[in-house]
């Protein structure tokens, strides 16, 4: 009976790892039980098919102590040419109701965040992530942002 049910296991993790067929590079990070604002989490991404496009995403793990609805990230692209393009983000991370949105059984969500689409890479880039949340009315960043306890990236094949 232990060995049909390890088989049944590893039967299912196979066919859940083999249902991505469109990702590059998936990677996370830990930030421990809070990110802090000073804290740039960074991924070395690796050298693609520059024929090719390709779908970016910030992926995220967050749990209930998450007090927010929303989440600011400032993205920095850093290209081989020495040029980074900055943008700053907004994701909405709640329900109505204050439940998290995400995937995920447990208190744990995960968030799969659309970053860009149709790039096309042309040699080493690097991506860097910062959290820029601010409470209403308040000029200075959260210091510790609550409930995110991974950040990651992720980049798949467009077709």
């Amino acid at each position: 009976m232990r060995i049909r049910n390890s088989a049944l296991l590893l039967l299912m993790v196979i066919l859940f790892f083999s249902c991505d067929k469109k990702r590059v590079f998936d990677e996370y990070k830990s930030v421990g039980r809070a990110w802090h604002k000073d804290s740039i989490v960074s991924f070395d991404l690796p050298e693609l098919d520059s024929t090719k496009q390709y779908n970016l995403f910030v992926t995220l793990r967050d749990n209930n102590n998450y007090p927010f609805n929303n989440l600011f990230l400032i993205v920095a692209l850093e290209m081989p040419n020495g040029f980074t393009k900055v943008d700053t983000l907004e994701y909405e991370m709640a329900n109505p109701d204050g439940s998290l949105m995400g995937d995920g059984f447990s208190d744990i969500k995960e968030n799969k965040l659309f970053y860009k689409e149709k790039v096309r890479f042309r040699g080493k880039y690097k991506v860097h992530l910062k959290q820029a949340v601010r409470e209403n009315g308040k000029v200075p960043g959260v210091t510790a942002l609550d409930g995110i306890t991974e950040v990651g990236f992720r980049i798949e094949n467009r077709d």
